[in-house]
């Protein structure tokens, strides 16, 4: 059986929907795509009709989000951060790099200094918002809400999370083998969306092979030899590799009628004075097993780069440098792909993604999560569940595993709050 056709759909109920206005006074578009659990399907429609939650899950089907590609607001970046060799977190660029364009054919070995100048970072702490939460903290006037009135919200954005959790969301209508468990929490009137490990990625991230460990590596290596420190140094690919190490952007857009606040890393920025100011400055370095059939090169289009397109159009990255390397993790040939582009690259692709699609399905995401998490408290988390081929579902928990605001942010943030109200003597 079809999954997604296994609850009663609730668009036949729109008619009762009119009269629940989101913030903008428009009635939200989105109801269409959320159906029942199976175990409500034996409701009236009297009660469907009545609360737009007794829809409990978000279809993910492909159909249902071909329509016009949402308004999306040009990235602007507010701000960035470094953490250093330890992880230490700075609110500063200290850990930006300037890329060096190399050779077409460079012959780059990834494989040089894993044994023995190489220092991973541990990938088992979890380190949740905690980063992008000290930036807040750091840069609280950046984005207070503005305007003399008393506001509840404590920030003027509706979600704070991570780039790499939107990408996820971008990607989850073609995704056919990682599910994904996002926690969400409402505090001040801001939702923060932080990931939880699912069962699976820990086995598998607990149970990787050594060659598996290497090709990941291979991924900073290639940074090694194409990024220096500052404009006037060359790469030194002789250095120590050291994941701990990142230069995060922080960037404010508009999804819809969705305000958001993520950040992302970035791999480094072109090296010309004259380039554009961030995002437009940045670019994303990949690697990727060279490609020497049709077959190889219809599933590089296919699945490749749509996570390349969705990790660098979320921030406004123009442009991604990948470096195709061999089965022993030789660099053999370097291509850029600009992002405006790869929609083109990918039209006569056979049941090809659709970047309208990708944003449509996020965008309904964010209009769910604001109708299902409706208790503003730090210490409560709804937690939101996906696995291929299945609707998107949900949990609410109080005082759990899943809390992930740290008492530190939600004291800073309640104490700067309530002083900005106090009456001034």
């Amino acid at each position: 059986m079809d999954p997604h056709r296994s609850s009663i759909s609730c668009h036949s109920h729109q008619s009762s929907y009119k009269r629940q206005r989101d913030d903008s006074g428009r009635s939200p578009r989105e109801n269409k795509h959320f159906r029942t659990n199976t175990q409500h399907q034996y409701r009236s429609e009297s009660s469907l009709g009545q609360n737009p939650l007794s829809c409990r899950t978000l279809s993910t089907r492909r159909e249902l989000y071909e329509r016009d590609f949402p308004v999306y607001k040009q990235p602007v970046e507010v701000g960035c951060f470094s953490l250093d060799s330890e992880r230490r977190f700075f609110n500063d660029s200290r850990q930006m790099r300037y890329y060096m364009e190399p050779d077409r054919n460079p012959n780059f070995n990834l494989r040089d200094g894993y044994r023995d100048r190489f220092i991973k970072r541990d990938d088992s702490v979890k380190e949740r918002l905690d980063h992008i939460l000290r930036w807040i903290v750091a840069n609280k006037s950046k984005i207070n809400p503005t305007g003399a009135a008393a506001s509840p919200r404590a920030l003027d954005v509706d979600f704070v999370t991570w780039r790499g959790h939107l990408t996820k969301l971008l990607t989850t209508p073609y995704e056919t083998r990682e599910g994904w468990l996002l926690a969400v929490t409402r505090f001040r009137g801001t939702f923060y969306i932080s990931e939880v490990e699912t069962e699976a990625a820990r086995r598998e991230r607990e149970n990787r092979t050594e060659r598996h460990e290497e090709m990941m590596y291979w991924g900073y290596k290639f940074e090694q030899y194409t990024c220096a420190d500052n404009t006037h140094s060359l790469p030194d690919p002789g250095g120590v590799v050291n994941t701990n190490e990142a230069f995060c952007t922080v960037v404010q857009t508009r999804l819809a009628d969705h305000r958001l606040l993520f950040s992302g890393e970035v791999d480094c920025r072109d090296k010309d004075p004259k380039a554009p100011a961030a995002p437009a400055c940045y670019v994303e370095l990949k690697t990727s097993a060279e490609i020497c059939t049709p077959k190889q090169r219809s599933n590089f289009h296919r699945f490749k780069l749509l996570k390349w397109w969705a990790q660098s159009f979320l921030p406004g990255v123009p442009r991604v440098v990948a470096g195709f390397r061999d089965q022993e993790g030789v660099v053999v040939s370097v291509e850029t792909f600009h992002i405006s582009k790869i929609s083109h690259l990918i039209k006569n692709e056979y049941n090809c993604w659709k970047p309208t699609v990708c944003m449509n399905f996020c965008c309904d995401f964010l209009s769910f999560v604001k109708r299902v998490v409706t208790e503003d408290s730090p210490r409560v988390v709804y937690l939101f569940s996906w696995d291929p081929y299945k609707d998107v579902t949900y949990s609410a928990h109080r005082d759990a595993q899943y809390c992930f605001l740290p008492h530190w942010y939600v004291e800073e943030m309640t104490r700067s709050e309530d002083s900005q109200y106090e009456p001034k003597a």
